[in-house]
């Protein structure tokens, strides 16, 4: 039986929460790298069956990751509920011992069977004996034993993730029964982060005691799947990848499923080499740099969307979706990295990013935060330009420019405003309406599109009934629910409103999913309403189909959005799925979610630049049957057509070049 976890006070628990964030942010650039080391392409060494399993892995160990980014945004937020500041430090690789328990060794390692080995071992259930991977050694031997005769938080070891988060979490139950939970969790609600900031299944915020150990339950249980087996579990899939892996080297025993990627990458010589390799080739070296400096100011970008002073909701959400540009970039650069040499004496060898971090890579003052991650990205994406002579950055360089505009735009929408809060409560004053800063004015939600060259009116005493050929997507309600109405393959005029009632018009508006008929009344009857439920309708092999107060340019209460990447009218449909023969299943799975307390209200959709529909407002996404797949305040649906976790985006957009202006 493990020794138990000690919690003597909050200090202690912070300590041991940093630890735990410290612990998933590491594990997760593990299997980054791991999945980045893979191969993409048949040119590279592989058949097509062998190619379609590693594509199958990469999916798998992307959708880890993104659960590792889950489990240290909860891990943050239950710091926050204690009234900590977030922790998104972690040590450089490879970690060297002390830091974690001996048996924790973290290494960068490109994908192979020693390799899923480790990462199996990490990820271990309690009280399930495993031997780690092939090369992963534990020389190191020593014991971190808590010293309770100190007030200052020691290390204290752990067998498993599971002891380690069961150990906190018992403290914590024990500080709630001394000093009552009003008085252990005093953090600020909005200091931490929920799906409106990041779209992650299972991302909530926490307030107490239940809470907190629903948090525990979330992470242990999608990391090692204990204590009931769970196919889902990092432990489970790192387990059936692994025994794909040794059929296929059974068929083909030449088989590679990565590149030869060295482990631990280093940038210079810090006198640390006998544990990595150095990277001596001067392009490989500033390819890396760039990679880690984009993830270095991810992680500051980070940083302030987690800040634990309050800070505005849309404000936190546009740094949040800088993170995710951030991220996509730096997926492309690693991927370069990849094929690109470590040094000419060791023929072959390829370098990787290492996750190199700045000392100082916490939070920023906010009044200026916004403008100096600007600054910063525009400094990078010069970088990216200088280095197009020898690697193809192009499209990295334009969007870390594009993400530099917006963050400056930022800084003159929001910082100016805070410094005058900020200066407000350092004086103690109340403020007034003189005292603040004449606000911007903001531009409208909903501009016309400027394009009336489709569009069909016809007004009867009645009714005025609107057709926009543009948005039509051809689910023929119309003129199956109204055929004297609307008059197929007809030409002259073809919208005859009198041939039947008012209501039926309106029935049959209110059924065309795309939006493209709309009416005005003139008989007195209400005109559309918004519904009471938004709802995002995946529909098989064709688009996203929309009913809602939707906040897009040119679109109403109902729009029709392409996913399939091919329509010349982005962000809508334009029926080019049909001739691309896209084909995306419209029942995808359920994920996990909780009931929303509001489900109408205004749902902005933002089509972001070369990437995935960005929604944030209360949204439920349902399948062509209309079965629940999430309910959600925030998503980021696919858009290029490449997903493999349709028809939420999982970064395919950067690796197939999608572009959204074409």
């Amino acid at each position: 039986m493990p020794d138990e976890i000690v919690v003597q006070d909050r200090e202690e628990l912070i300590y041991l929460l940093c630890e735990a964030a410290e612990f998933e942010h590491t594990v997760m650039c593990s299997y980054l790298y791991a999945q980045w080391t893979l191969k993409r392409d048949e040119s590279e060494g592989v058949t097509p069956a062998e190619l379609a399993a590693i594509d199958r892995w990469r999916r798998s160990l992307a959708q880890v990751a993104r659960e590792e980014m889950l489990h240290l945004s909860l891990v943050n937020n239950l710091l926050a509920a204690i009234g900590a500041a977030p922790h998104l430090w972690r040590p450089a690789f490879p970690v060297r011992p002390g830091h974690f328990p001996a048996d924790v060794v973290m290494n960068l390692a490109p994908f192979c069977e020693a390799t899923l080995d480790h990462f199996m071992f990490i990820e271990r259930p309690e009280g399930i004996p495993l031997v780690d991977g092939a090369g992963f050694g534990h020389a190191a031997h020593y014991e971190r034993v808590m010293r309770r005769d100190l007030l200052s938080p020691s290390p204290q070891d752990y067998v498993s993730q599971g002891h380690l988060y069961h150990g906190a979490l018992q403290g914590m139950a024990r500080l709630v029964g001394q000093l009552g939970e009003e008085r252990v969790f005093v953090g600020h609600g909005d200091a931490q982060v929920g799906v409106e900031e990041f779209p992650l299944p299972g991302l909530f915020r926490i307030t107490d005691l239940a809470s907190a150990q629903r948090a525990v339950e979330v992470i242990v249980l999608q990391g090692e799947g204990a204590p009931a087996h769970r196919e889902n579990s990092h432990f489970a899939r790192f387990d059936a990848i692994r025994r794909e892996l040794a059929q296929l080297r059974a068929l083909r025993p030449a088989f590679l499923p990565a590149r030869p990627v060295v482990r631990n990458p280093i940038l210079g010589d810090a006198g640390v080499t006998h544990d990595g390799a150095r990277i001596v080739e001067p392009a490989t070296a500033q390819v890396v740099d760039l990679g880690n400096a984009i993830y270095a100011l991810m992680i500051r970008a980070l940083s302030q969307v987690l800040a634990p002073a309050p800070l505005p909701a849309d404000l936190r959400r546009e740094l949040a979706e800088a993170t995710t540009t951030l991220m996509s970039a730096m997926g492309r650069v690693a991927d370069l990295a990849t094929r690109l040499p470590l040094d000419s004496t060791r023929a072959g060898a390829t370098a990787a990013l290492n996750f190199e971090l700045p000392r100082s890579s916490g939070q920023l003052v906010q009044q200026c935060a916004a403008r100096i991650l600007g600054e910063r990205a525009a400094e990078l994406a010069a970088a990216a330009r200088r280095l197009t002579h020898a690697a193809p950055l192009t499209h990295v360089a334009d969007d870390l420019d594009g993400l530099a505009t917006r963050l400056d735009g930022l800084h003159r929408r929001f910082e100016t405003h805070l410094g005058a809060a900020v200066d407000r409560v350092a004086q103690l004053s109340v403020p007034t309406a003189e005292a603040g800063i004449a606000a911007e004015p903001e531009e409208a939600l909903h501009a016309g599109r400027g394009d009336d060259a489709d569009l069909d009116v016809v007004r009867t005493a009645g009714i005025t009934l609107r057709f926009v050929g543009s948005r039509c997507i051809h689910s023929r309600h119309c003129v199956l629910e109204a055929p004297t109405v609307f008059l197929a393959n007809t030409r002259g005029p073809w919208l005859h409103p009198e041939t039947t009632s008012v209501e039926h018009c309106v029935r049959v508006a209110h059924n065309c999913p795309s939006g493209a008929i709309t009416y005005e009344r003139h008989d007195g009857g209400p005109s559309e309403a918004a519904p009471a439920v938004n709802v995002v309708r995946v529909r098989e092999n064709g688009p996203y189909a929309v009913h809602a107060q939707v906040e897009l340019a040119g679109a109403g209460l109902r729009a029709a959005l392409c996913r399939c990447g091919r329509s010349r009218g982005k962000p809508y449909c334009d029926g080019s799925h049909g001739a691309a023969r896209f084909t995306a299943t419209g029942e995808p799975a359920t994920q996990p979610s909780e009931p929303l307390a509001e489900r109408g209200g205004p749902l902005a959709i933002t089509p972001v630049e070369n990437g995935p529909l960005q929604l944030h407002g209360n949204v439920e996404i349902c399948s062509g049957t209309g079965r629940t797949v999430l309910r959600t305040r925030s998503a980021r649906l696919c858009r290029c057509g490449g997903s493999g976790s349709k028809p939420f985006c999982d970064g395919s957009h950067a690796r197939i070049g999608f572009r959204s202006d074409d």
